[in-house]
């Protein structure tokens, strides 16, 4: 199991083991001008470069929300430990996430003439880290990248296990590719600014870890509820870190969805990922997409006989203890059209719909053999006119 180190109560490292591709996801406070210093730590025992390696040509990529805050603290960072760096600015949201993006993206590198060993840093939420991911990943083949997500979501979800990708309009992370890290450098403190709406995103992922692997952790949530609703550091810091541990663990066994293990780290996306496209991305932000996928994703498994109706309400309190969405809003969506979407999601075969569903607190299954007819009739008590 993953386990996280910690030289102070400010300081976490949980490692992410997979071969010659391992790195370390750091958890600071306070700790982004330290940046520049870490990646020389990490570029110096990557394959890519070599012992004695120095710094070299580095593209941040933000968002225009963060471009004169935290993007410029990662800029300066690099520029004091000697990197020549620049930043590229995308617009903020889901919209962005696109090929449209990532080729400004490739604009900004094929003008500061990047080799294979120019670090692209994504510093923003899970649009800036997937775009700019999926960009490293492609150009050239394939260059590195560091991970300094600024979100909660995107600290304890996106920027860890290496999924990278851009949306296409039929689908959500159609286009996509596994490139894993450097490493993912993570400073708390950078939610202190996060907007609330945002911060709640992100606690639905949190949830998601509890309910769907981890019932001790789930139990601690419960307990901590104050904490969560007030950003305690102290809650944050192990909130952070034992997700990123759960994570990691699944990654470590399947990196990339080959035998199916990954797929249940998306306990309620295949809900979640229909009602974000068919909505319009940003109708609903992503967590508040997946707490809905998990409610419903759970009253599938009570029509299947996989669990009562106390494991839906004890999910469906929590959720709402931490504010978070359990009711899609009011929309004309037809059962047809989420049904048809959530036959592109990727965990279905020949067209044949699969999901993640829980048979206890802390336990969910990757079931293949779903009947159609449950989901739509669920579907069909759920888009119902009011």
């Amino acid at each position: 199991m993953t386990t996280a180190n910690a030289s102070n109560s400010r300081s976490l490292t949980v490692p992410v083991s997979l071969g010659s591709r391992s790195y370390e996801i750091s958890i600071g406070s306070g700790s982004l001008p330290s940046l520049g210093e870490t990646l020389d730590r990490w570029i110096s025992r990557h394959p890519l470069f070599f012992s004695g390696s120095k710094a070299g040509k580095a593209l941040v990529v933000t968002d225009t929300h963060l471009a004169s805050s935290h993007a410029d603290a990662a800029l300066q960072s690099l520029q004091r430990a000697g990197w020549t760096a620049s930043k590229v600015e995308l617009e903020p949201g889901e919209a962005s996430k696109t090929l449209g993006s990532a080729a400004q993206i490739y604009d900004a590198l094929a003008e500061m003439k990047a080799d294979r060993r120019t670090i692209v840093a994504a510093v923003g939420g899970g649009v800036v880290g997937d775009t700019a991911g999926f960009a490293a990943a492609t150009y050239a083949r394939g260059i590195p990248f560091v991970q300094v997500p600024t979100t909660l979501l995107a600290q304890v979800d996106s920027s860890v296990g290496g999924k990278v990708g851009v949306n296409h309009p039929r689908g959500k992370n159609l286009i996509g590719a596994f490139h894993q890290p450097l490493g993912v450098f993570i400073d708390t403190l950078t939610l202190a600014t996060l907007p609330e709406r945002d911060y709640r995103s992100g606690l639905a992922e949190v949830v998601k870890y509890g309910a769907s692997l981890d019932g001790e952790f789930f139990a601690y949530l419960e307990a901590q509820i104050d904490g969560l609703n007030s950003r305690a550091p102290d809650v944050l810091r192990h909130v952070i870190a034992r997700s990123c541990q759960v994570k990691a663990g699944i990654v470590e066994k399947d990196e990339q969805e080959v035998t199916g293990l990954r797929a249940l780290l998306n306990y309620g996306h295949t809900f979640a990922h229909a009602y974000e496209s068919l909505l319009g991305y940003g109708t609903l932000q992503h967590g508040e997409a997946v707490a809905i996928g998990m409610v419903h994703a759970s009253w599938l498994a009570e029509r299947l006989g996989r669990v009562d109706s106390s494991l839906s309400e004890r999910q469906l309190r929590l959720l709402r203890a931490v504010h978070l969405p359990t009711e899609l809003p009011e929309s004309s969506l037809d059962v047809d059209a989420v049904l048809d979407r959530m036959r592109l999601d990727k965990k279905s075969v020949g067209g044949k719909l699969r999901f993640v569903l829980p048979s206890a607190i802390g336990h969910v299954e990757l079931v293949d053999s779903v009947p159609e007819t449950a989901v739509r009739s669920l579907l069909t008590e759920i888009l119902k006119p009011q």
